[in-house]
């Protein structure tokens, strides 16, 4: 009698399902890690916003600018008011938000940065108190 080599039907299949959900198991992780980095990307951003006006702006001036852009916020990456969408500061569906409070002749003495995240709540930084 000869054998017969080779793999049979039930072989081909079991390989053919594990190599699909393991492709598919790739794309959807790869999709959660873009997003988290996206996500870090924005938090970066906030941060440097934050310091540049608390260290920069609010330490040379006294108080608050009633907008922010890189006209009068010189002392950060003017990329880190583009959002990874390509959305500036101040544009509508932009993921970066600058809300001024308080203000009084363009002088403000409080505001908001927020950065809507895909994986977590908003990303918020606050002035520091007075």
């Amino acid at each position: 009698m000869k054998k017969k080599t080779g793999f049979t039907i039930l072989e081909l299949v079991v390989v053919i399902v594990f190599v699909t959900l393991a492709v598919i198991l790739f794309f959807v992780q790869k999709v959660n890690i873009d997003a988290m980095n996206r996500d870090e990307t924005r938090k970066t951003a906030i941060n440097a916003m934050y310091y540049g006006l608390e260290e920069g702006f609010y330490a040379e001036n006294g108080y608050y600018p009633e907008t922010i852009s890189e006209e009068n916020l010189k002392v950060i990456d003017p990329k880190l008011f583009t959002d990874p969408s390509g959305k500036v500061l101040g544009e509508a569906h932009c993921s970066y938000t600058y809300e001024s409070a308080n203000c009084e002749d363009g002088k403000c003495k409080e505001y908001t940065l927020r950065a809507v995240l895909e994986k977590e709540d908003d990303y918020i930084k606050k002035n520091r108190s007075n």
